[in-house]
């Protein structure tokens, strides 16, 4: 599964983990992405959106 949002393009990024003596390795974030259907030109789709753009769409 492409964790990327069909909306904003919202996905993976980059940072570090921190430990306790302040060493730093390599980590990712993932984008929270949810399948959803929706209908689209009279045609039902399946896409991957992120919570906030779900969110902002529900309340439209």
């Amino acid at each position: 599964m492409s964790r990327v949002c069909s909306v904003c393009g919202k996905g993976q990024t980059t940072g570090n983990n921190v430990s306790h003596s302040k060493r730093r390795t390599r980590r990712t974030f993932k984008a929270n992405v949810q399948k959803v259907s929706y209908v689209k030109d009279g045609k039902t789709v399946t896409d991957y959106v992120c919570t906030r753009c779900l969110k902002s769409v529900e309340r439209a």
